[in-house]
């Protein structure tokens, strides 16, 4: 399909295990490739995306 935007979150057990204890993957486990990827995508919505 068509894409949106260039980052990618892939799949990753620490982003899963997040939410079992009440927390974002930013608290969970900040260092994780599931935080640092959700952190890419959200500096890239904020500079407009694409």
């Amino acid at each position: 399909g068509d894409q949106l935007f260039q980052s990618v979150i892939p799949r990753n057990v620490r982003v899963s295990e997040a939410p079992s204890y009440g927390q974002p993957i930013s608290v969970y486990d900040p260092t994780s490739k599931g935080a640092s990827s959700y952190e890419q995508l959200a500096e890239e919505v904020l500079k407009g995306g694409r």
